[in-house]
């Protein structure tokens, strides 16, 4: 049993389900078809980037029968590469521009927030404001320029872009205009990135300090798949014991620390009285870490809590958010963690180098500050 505060917030994140913005209607048809399914059939060209990623470490590491690399940097460009070429048809050098652009646009944004407001600043022509608004306008730019460019050999395809083309030919509520289209591509690029990297940045430093969790994931790959064969869209769902160690990762260290919602109507819940408009802040990582629910080791790693048969309630365990805009995109990022992750286990063991400095730091996402050192060992 989760504790009375953890039960209330439960609750009320039910019952707030009702009022809380909605996404757009082409958006709720977006995420019907981003099922396990579709993620699946992308299994193939992710496993070809994964295992182009792995061949550059085998010559990085040269005759040396160790070497370090830098998790988070490694992984940041296999997300990139996975939603550039499998989402929207393009490979990465065509997106990378993009990434470029957004991550400028991210070290703004951080500035704003540490910086005092004044009403109407950010209409002001400073030299900060205007480069906001020039990166915006580039990055829709490249955008519109890629979905013209790949739009046509999409349109039938299962790929994300795909999907929204079609969307967008319907007459119906579910129809998604190409300014909705170039919104949701921003979306997920950012966060098709940024979250499915740090999962794995995170899940394999865990798997370096916890050698023993290693070792059992290691070995589950190999039984279920083999030394040398992929995963594929069969084998992939029996890999158990690396769902767990996922899971319990994003329990440690979720994509979004919190996530706001506003409510659109007054409501009145038991005996509090809600107003319109009223922002709700949803602190993800102190639930996660909640000893009153986890127990008292909720500061551990022990993927166990997530073994067959073991469930949580809605409003303790919430990595992806939670309600009608919950993330989009879970699916493929699971997906693509669970496929690499299972990758690298077949090639490599890895050890935390004494180099590494283990300090989390809260930016748009939660990244390690000092870099992800990793000693990687050949199998």
């Amino acid at each position: 049993m989760g504790s009375p505060a953890a039960i209330l917030l439960a609750v009320l994140l039910a019952a707030l389900a009702e009022i809380l913005n909605r996404r757009k209607a082409g958006c709720v048809r977006l995420y019907k078809s981003l099922n396990p399914q579709t993620a699946k059939g992308w299994i193939p060209e992710m496993s070809a980037i994964a295992s182009s990623m792995l061949d550059k470490w085998e010559v990085q590491g040269g005759t040396h029968t160790e070497f370090e690399i830098d998790a988070n940097k490694e992984f940041q460009t296999l997300s990139s590469d996975v939603i550039s070429r499998v989402a929207f048809g393009s490979s990465y050098e065509e997106g990378k521009r993009v990434f470029q652009l957004q991550e400028e646009q991210i070290n703004l944004a951080l500035l704003a927030m540490r910086t005092f407001y004044f009403p109407g600043f950010r209409f002001l022509p400073t030299k900060k404001n205007q480069r906001r608004h020039s990166l915006n306008q580039e990055i829709r730019s490249s955008l519109r320029k890629l979905i013209e460019t790949n739009g046509r050999k999409c349109e039938d395809s299962k790929n994300l872009l795909g999907l929204m083309l079609s969307a967008s030919k319907t007459d119906n509520e579910f129809k998604m205009g190409i300014e909705e289209i170039i919104d949701e591509c921003k979306t997920f690029y950012f966060a098709g990135k940024e979250t499915t990297a740090n999962l794995l940045t995170w899940a394999t430093l865990l798997l370096a300090l916890h050698k023993e969790w290693q070792d059992k994931a290691r070995s589950e790959v190999y039984q279920v798949c083999g030394k040398h064969k992929h995963p594929n869209a069969e084998n992939l769902s029996s890999l158990k014991i690396v769902n767990m160690v996922l899971k319990e990762t994003l329990r440690l260290y979720p994509p979004a620390l919190f996530i706001n919602r506003t409510v659109t109507r007054d409501v009145k819940l038991g005996k509090l009285d809600i107003p319109a408009g009223t922002q709700l802040n949803l602190p993800i990582i102190e639930i996660h870490h909640d000893v009153d629910i986890w127990g008292a080791n909720a500061e551990e790693f022990d993927p166990s809590r997530f073994a067959d048969g073991k469930s949580y309630h809605l409003g303790e365990y919430f990595p992806f958010g939670i309600g009608p805009a919950i993330c989009v995109g879970q699916n493929l990022a699971m997906v693509e963690a669970k496929l690499a992750l299972a990758m690298v286990l077949q090639r490599f063991a890895f050890d935390v180098p004494p180099s590494y400095v283990h300090a989390p730091m809260k930016v748009m996402t939660l990244q390690p500050q000092y870099g992800a050192q990793l000693l990687v060992h050949k199998i």
